[in-house]
């Protein structure tokens, strides 16, 4: 009898590979958000706080050992912006020959690829439903209330702060809970001899490390980095015992040993953050809770009230009273990532196969409803031109460039100026301010007290030349960056003027 057989031709499946490789929804819709976002944050301006990172930079290349006073001709020593990031920012910028500037605006991508990953990752710890963390993602930057909050993760709120330190900060604290929930579900024993066991107890040190650099570069958001680290641990780890205690014992240790060894600054000598933080709660978080309260506790009713996301809520709500009713405004760093349990709740919740029952129908109709809401009344004009903009959506701050001032200003100069802008703008171009903006541990606040009160002095109207002089002794002055409301003083001299805002820029000394 014949028998008849078919040989796969040589090479049939080498150009596939043997699989083909499919993108997940997260990847696509990831991928495209981030090229959305990283168009939108270089089409706009840097403004607010960028001037302050880009001065970080500028001190760091001219010296990456002992910087100066980020914003005044001082010593630096003690300041708590030279973390580990802004180091590699400056060590990066002494390789390239980059501005401060340019190092800012080129770390706002990278910074949202950091959070876009560990967004991802957490949510599938969460839950295995692929559109859950494509759905977190939409909530995250849809649903953040209607107040602008410059350190929220809004569209708006990204155009100007995707550079800054505290992007990177949320994105791997989301990385570390992610990997926190990980280990807390794997119960294989951990042995502390042989290869594995090795491995083992080095994940809970990195894990550790991780948690320590987040302190480091942003000790606000440590707040809620540590909120989640208890919550992931204690929703999620099972069959406590003496050895399970001592991995995340060791895991503690090792990031107060990380944080404590970092040899630019103390951060437990930091004091309390400004009690600003607590601004107009309702305003940034009210759809947020009105949507996401329901989904999240309905999680509570399907498991308990150990469930990670309740548990990270509960936690959250309570730093942000205690730091309310103390006086410690630190606690308020959780107000950041306080909606992020709220809204991962509701996405997991959308995420569900259908068909669905009436109540969670009704719930995708509302989020529907508030993400439509949220983009138009607030989000849209972070990604719509004004060009295109057809009912003059709400654009992103357009801040005035001082490159005009800059060129004209050696590097280590120092100014003073009485623009609001200009204040936080200019020291990122190289100049010094005779009083920062900003308080900074690296200056005694009396002091920092003293110095605005001789600018104000040396620009009152009522000044005489000799009081003037005095101030620009003092402190070293080279020249004046002054608005148009304000009257030059008789002895400077002219040297250039912006034809946007009005600003004189004068010779003195």
């Amino acid at each position: 009898m014949l028998v008849l057989t078919r040989q796969a031709a040589d090479g049939a499946t080498a150009l596939r590979g043997g699989r083909l490789w499919r993108p997940t929804p997260y990847q696509v819709f990831g991928f495209l958000f981030w090229l959305l976002m990283s168009l939108a944050y270089w089409r706009v301006p840097l403004c607010c706080d960028a001037g302050q990172h880009a001065a970080v930079v500028e001190r760091l290349t001219a010296d990456l050992l002992r910087p100066r006073h980020p914003t005044a001709d001082l010593p630096g020593a003690g300041s708590p912006y030279y973390s580990p990031y802004t180091v590699a920012q400056g060590a990066f910028a002494r390789l390239t020959g980059l501005t401060g500037w340019e190092v800012v605006r080129l770390a706002g991508p990278l910074n949202l690829m950091v959070l876009l990953t560990g967004l991802g990752r957490f949510v599938r710890v969460l839950t295995p439903r692929p559109w859950a963390p494509v759905l977190a993602l939409a909530a995250l930057t849809l649903l953040g209330g209607t107040a602008s909050s410059s350190g929220g993760l809004g569209l708006m709120s990204m155009t100007s702060n995707l550079g800054y330190p505290s992007a990177f900060a949320t994105g791997l604290a989301l990385w570390a809970w992610a990997l926190t929930g990980t280990r807390a579900r794997d119960t294989r024993p951990v042995r502390y001899v042989g290869p594995g066991g090795l491995r083992g107890v080095a994940g809970y040190a990195g894990l550790g490390a991780l948690y320590g650099v987040i302190l480091l570069v942003h000790p606000v958001t440590s707040v809620a980095a540590a909120v989640g680290l208890i919550s992931m641990i204690a929703g999620r780890q099972r069959g406590w015992r003496s050895a399970v205690a001592g991995r995340w014992a060791l895991t503690g240790v090792v990031a107060l040993l990380v944080a404590w060894s970092w040899p630019y600054f103390d951060v437990f000598a930091l004091g309390p953050v400004h009690r600003g933080v607590y601004a107009d709660l309702g305003g940034q978080f009210w759809p947020a809770v009105l949507l996401g309260l329901p989904a999240l506790w309905l999680r509570k009713r399907r498991s308990s009230w150990r469930d990670p996301l309740m548990l990270m809520f509960v936690l959250d709500c309570l730093a942000v009273a205690y730091g309310r009713l103390s006086g410690h405004y630190t606690y308020g760093g959780v107000l950041g990532l306080a909606p992020l349990p709220l809204q991962c709740a509701l996405a997991v919740e959308l995420a569900a196969p259908r068909p669905w029952p009436v109540w969670r129908r009704a719930l995708g109709v509302a989020a529907a409803a508030g993400a439509c809401f949220g983009f138009l009344t607030v989000q849209a004009g972070a990604v719509v031109p004004r060009s295109l903009d057809p009912v003059g959506f709400r654009q992103p701050p357009r801040w005035p460039s001082y490159d005009w001032a800059a060129q004209h200003i050696g590097p280590g100069e120092v100014v003073i100026t009485d623009g609001h802008h200009a204040g936080r703008a200019l020291a990122g171009h190289g100049p010094n301010l005779v009083a920062p903006v900003r308080p900074d541990p690296a200056l005694d606040e009396r002091e920092r007290g003293r110095r605005l009160t001789d600018v104000r002095a040396c620009l009152s109207p009522s000044s005489t030349r000799a009081e003037r002089s005095a101030v620009v002794r003092r402190y070293r002055v080279r020249r004046l960056l002054l608005t148009r409301l304000r009257t030059l003083p008789e002895e400077a001299v002219v040297v250039a003027w912006s034809e946007r805002t009005g600003e004189v820029l004068a010779r003195v000394g």
